[in-house]
């Protein structure tokens, strides 16, 4: 069966070991997200690179809600944020100022704080993990972060331009394995890719290149796609949330209250009807359901 590698995950696994692999390419749906804003390569470089990177970290945990990855320092590029849900639906955003070095990632982003939250959804606990940013790309501050926070061996390739974000991940799973010296050879074997593979190559092509002499079995790819989560609905809440007094000021102030998502660019805009009538829909108590 011929597999379409354009916008899809592809998990693998290494038969008879605890070693798991996966395999992105994004096209479409990164065109999509840079659609909406125009980064310097630098900054493009590694939207793409966090990008490809949370899309390969929610595959590898079961949830029904979302991963988010974060960048958040004192360098150029002061925040970075991409969110991807159990659905295979991602969007993402950076923002810089000032003069930004087509360098290192300690260079882009400086003294620099990488977060992963985890929503479970449906009033789950979220979890939240933080280490300091103290590598010179993101593929190994990453792997910093599995070290110190989940005691889990993963190992992250990444690369991404103007057409094509990509990325390949390998980890060690705590069970049983018939093969102790796997993990080693699968890491060294995977660092022999090159970022022209991972953006060029077609997924078969490249696992073969790499791992010819090993027992992989690829899976069936999973679509991923661009698609922003913003609504009306979630904007009400954020401005029922800053009071009705301060919306009162914005109105009088402005006229209306306009809202523009960062993500996908989407415009909302409320004006001083929308606004008493978002307020007295938020204070009418519920009536309870007295059939039987």
């Amino acid at each position: 069966m011929k597999f379409r590698d354009n916008d899809c995950l592809h998990r693998f696994l290494f038969e008879h070991t605890n070693v798991r692999g996966e395999v992105l390419h994004l096209d479409a749906s990164w065109q999509a997200l840079l659609e909406r804003q125009d980064y310097p390569a630098p900054v493009r470089a590694l939207l793409g690179q966090a990008t490809a990177a949370a899309t390969l970290l929610a595959a590898t945990i079961k949830i029904d809600g979302s991963l988010h990855l974060q960048l958040q320092g004192d360098g150029p590029v002061n925040l970075l944020l991409v969110e991807v849900t159990s659905e295979r639906t991602l969007r993402g955003l950076a923002r810089w100022s000032g003069d930004l070095p087509d360098a290192s990632l300690g260079a882009l982003v400086g003294n620099a704080r990488l977060m992963l939250t985890i929503d479970p959804g449906r009033g789950g606990e979220r979890y939240q993990g933080v280490v300091a940013v103290e590598q010179d790309n993101l593929a190994a501050a990453l792997e910093d972060y599995f070290e110190q926070s989940e005691q889990l061996a993963t190992r992250l390739w990444l690369a991404a331009d103007e057409q094509r974000a990509c990325g390949m991940l390998l980890q060690q799973l705590p069970a049983a394995n018939t093969d102790d010296d796997a993990w080693k050879r699968d890491v060294f074997l995977g660092e022999t890719v090159t970022e022209a593979e991972l953006l060029q190559l077609p997924v078969r092509e490249l696992l073969y290149r790499l791992f010819h002499e090993e027992d992989v079995r690829l899976f069936d790819p999973e679509p991923v796609s661009f698609r922003c989560s913003c609504s009306r609905e979630r904007i009400e809440t954020m401005l029922r949330g800053l009071g009705y007094d301060e919306v009162q000021e914005i109105i009088k102030e402005q006229g209306s209250v306009g809202v523009n998502c960062e993500f996908c660019g989407q415009s909302y805009s409320f004006d001083a009807v929308d606004v008493e009538a978002m307020f007295a829909a938020a204070s009418q108590p519920e009536v309870p359901d007295t059939r039987h």
